[in-house]
């Protein structure tokens, strides 16, 4: 195993038997080598470390104990991390082909801070569903998370010397405030769109089940970076929006 390895790969487990083999398949396909990936499970009581360590690849590494929920988890991600770049892969979310994490290696050889790519919808049967609703943008700035959350958590690969800490106070939305702080520490210049579909993102995660508690925390992060004004608009343009796929 490669001590310096380009990409750390940070999966997040809790009882995750169900979802996890999809994650480690596409892990393990990858085509490019140079990476380590990292189980953070949150002590698991069924069979999510035995289907880890029977399909996971020589460079997995795992760590299993009590956290205070799936921030806390990411954070102990950063802290074991030993790759120059760092992207979270969660359980029952997947690499879109095997030459994707070839492409984010390929634009990190011009060194930039964030790369970044689509992301589709997959059911549990792994059925596309659809893109999601926001598309990721041509060029990233400071001002383009006030339109919500554009890139998914997933396909955000980010360089670790600039990755902070997620904000514990947030339980459902930490994400959204961790991808804001990271572009408010480079420049669009130094941030790659790779213009391709990166991530299968399953349908069923902790925001998923969450929706309004998210809501109200992505509200309070974008009031906290944006302003009162952005955040009142940008979440009333929200509702017919929501509505729209509700009725789809």
């Amino acid at each position: 195993m490669n001590e310096h390895p380009l990409i750390s790969i940070i999966t997040i487990t809790f009882n995750a038997s169900e979802a996890l083999l999809p994650t480690m398949q596409s892990v393990k396909e990858q085509t490019f080598k140079d990476y380590e990936h990292l189980i953070i499970d949150g002590a698991s009581t069924d069979d999510t470390l035995t289907v880890a360590r029977q399909n996971g690849s020589p460079a997995l590494r795992i760590l299993s104990e009590p956290d205070n929920g799936l921030y806390d988890a990411m954070n102990k991600g950063l802290e074991l991390a030993r790759g120059r770049y760092v992207i979270f892969l969660n359980a029952g979310d997947a690499f879109h082909t095997p030459d994707i994490l070839a492409a984010y290696a390929s634009a990190a050889e011009n060194d930039p801070d964030i790369i970044y790519s689509d992301t589709v919808i997959v059911d549990s049967a792994r059925n596309v569903i659809g893109p999601r609703h926001l598309s990721a943008p041509s060029l990233l700035t400071r001002r383009s998370f006030s339109k919500g959350m554009l890139i998914c958590h997933q396909a955000f690969m980010v360089k670790r010397s600039i990755a902070p800490k997620y904000d514990l106070s947030y339980r459902f939305s930490a994400d959204y405030d961790w991808t804001i702080r990271c572009i408010n520490l480079t420049t669009p210049q130094r941030c790659i769109n790779l213009n391709i579909v990166g991530i299968d993102y399953l349908s069923d995660g902790l925001t998923d089940k969450n929706k309004m508690k998210s809501l109200r925390e992505r509200f309070h992060i974008m009031r906290q970076h944006y302003g009162l004004a952005t955040a009142v608009s940008r979440h009333l343009s929200f509702i017919p929006r929501a509505l729209k796929r509700r009725i789809k």
